[in-house]
């Protein structure tokens, strides 16, 4: 008897699982999940999303066995994977969701795809969240996600009623990360894999933390209790999207006119979190409509601006955490123990890195991808040109690391706190102790150069400097020119229906340019 291949790639969950659920309605399934070596050979993988993915998958196959199957894992390239099963046990379906990721996997399922075509397997792929693949138009993109978010959640399968088959070879043993060429540093403290994980963050946040969501999420000191931190568990798909949605609007009903002490302050934290779960879906769909622009600059008329300009002594102190401002490398220090920091905060490593320091957005996101336990490419990349003002369509918003630091860490507790060097360095010099006398190092038992370093460069000429080449050649007629296209289509569709196809140009633009949220997107 022939059976269906479910393929689950990060869609880690069995819950709101359109493939599987079709799958198990037609006859006996397979449950595949393979571990591609070439896939963790790319610059934008590392150990903590290897365990992340394991813990998770010790999960999957925990529900799967429930549910009457065993979940397969192969060791391989998925197209020699399927084509060793199919020549051993043939197969009549691959079914799986679609994927918006890096590159690689882009053109892996290419090439699944003509490998099916060829061997006349049948190859079904569904959305698993607001993200329209071949999209005509931005203007009813905001439709086709309502539409999705208010459908049914898919069924779990039932216990028992999984017809299960087997891989036709001996269980593989999961490669390590060494073996797979990966990092050895995996963050100590940060959020571990699975459904299990994910659901209690998102029924600890809906019940509780979503009272601190407005006001707390800008600050490295309140964010890490305020922001959901469910983007891990969105990002491998443990949860589904439209789960967090819909539980999101529930939580909400729940809150109409309830007195109890916080109600109020939950009530504007979750109008704020589905604001941000909507723009996540957007940012994807920038990827899906554009692939190139994880490689490449979104407006080409900015190619050339930094490209040249390659300075390693700025990337390489960047990375240790010794640009020399205490709020930046403070930041990274936490990136290294947590995989982790709030959105703000990455705004502002990303404008530090662009501006002052004038690095290139791909070395720098390839670098941070690595470093983000929720590295999610659509959103990234998106945000990385965005913030790095290479899209030629957005506000360009540059972030002062001391003045930063001043609205969110005016006491010093966060710097302190991951910057021990700075702990006995009195409050006056903290933002900038490069400028301490040698006298007050002495005191304190801290040596500038040494035990901190000197900024490396000066911030305020570097960045008005910086500022002026990008603001220079925005304002050329060939590149200025080029927006329209651009806005129409990825721009956001934030204005009402009618008016003139040139008054709706307009609000496009404008709405591209200046709509907050793209600036404040936070988990």
């Amino acid at each position: 008897m022939s059976y269906t291949v479910v393929w689950f790639k990060r869609d880690l969950r069995v819950h709101d699982h359109a493939p599987l659920h079709h799958a198990a309605a037609s006859g006996p399934v397979l449950c595949l999940y393979v571990i591609e070596p070439s896939l963790w050979a790319q610059s934008d993988t590392a150990l903590q999303h290897y365990h992340f993915v394991q813990e998770s998958l010790h999960d999957l196959a925990q529900a799967l066995q429930r549910r009457g199957a065993t979940l397969q894992v192969a060791v391989g390239e998925v197209v020699d994977v399927l084509a060793r099963l199919h020549a051993l046990t043939p197969f009549h379906t691959l079914v799986a969701h679609e994927e918006t990721g890096n590159a690689h996997t882009y053109a892996r399922d290419l090439a699944v795809g003509r490998w099916c075509r060829t061997q006349g397997v049948a190859w079904r792929e569904w959305p698993q969240q607001g993200v329209v693949r071949r999209l005509r138009s931005r203007d009813d993109w905001h439709q086709h996600w309502q539409a999705f978010m208010h459908s049914s959640v898919v069924p779990a399968p039932a216990a028992g009623a999984l017809q299960s088959r087997t891989l036709p070879w001996p269980p593989q043993p999961w490669p390590s990360g060494a073996a797979l060429g990966l990092a050895a540093h995996d963050p100590p403290q940060r959020q571990r894999g699975g459904r299990k994980e994910g659901l209690h963050v998102l029924q600890e946040f809906l019940a509780e933390r979503s009272q601190g969501y407005r006001g707390g999420i800008s600050s490295p000191l309140t964010a890490p209790s305020a922001c959901s931190r469910l983007s891990p568990y969105l990002a491998l798909g443990c949860l589904g999207m439209r789960e967090v949605v819909q539980a999101t609007q529930r939580r909400q009903q729940q809150l109409k006119g309830s007195t109890e002490p916080g109600a109020a302050w939950q009530r504007k934290g979750l109008t704020a979190f589905m604001s941000r779960l909507h723009w996540h879906c957007h940012f994807i769909q920038k990827l899906e409509s554009e692939p190139a622009l994880e490689h490449h600059n979104l407006h080409r008329g900015y190619n050339g601006l930094r490209e040249g300009e390659w300075n390693p002594a700025h990337f390489e102190a960047l990375v240790a955490g010794r640009t020399g401002w205490p709020m930046v490398d403070a930041c990274v220090a936490m990136l290294r123990e947590t995989g982790w920091i709030n959105f703000r905060m990455r705004a502002m490593l990303v404008s530090v890195a662009s501006y002052p320091l004038w690095l290139h957005w791909r070395t720098v996101g390839e670098w941070l991808a690595r470093q983000f336990l929720d590295y999610e490419p659509g959103i990234h990349w998106s945000q990385m040109q965005m913030q790095a003002g290479t899209t030629g369509i957005n506000t360009t918003r540059v972030y002062n690391p001391i003045k930063q630091a001043q609205n969110h860490d005016p006491h010093g507790h966060f710097v302190r706190q991951w910057l021990p060097a700075l702990r006995r360095v009195p409050d006056a010099w903290l933002l900038e102790p490069w400028r301490m006398p040698p006298d007050v190092q002495a005191r304190c038992g801290v040596r500038v150069g040494h035990d901190i370093a000197v900024p490396l460069v000066e911030l305020d000429t570097a960045t008005r400097t910086a500022k002026a080449r990008v603001h220079g050649l925005r304002a050329q007629p060939t590149v200025r020119a080029a927006q329209a296209a651009i806005v129409e289509k990825h721009g956001s569709r934030q204005f009402r229906d009618g008016g003139s196809p040139q008054a709706r140009a307009r609000a496009r633009a404008r709405n591209a340019a200046q709509h907050p949220q793209q600036q404040t997107l936070d988990f």
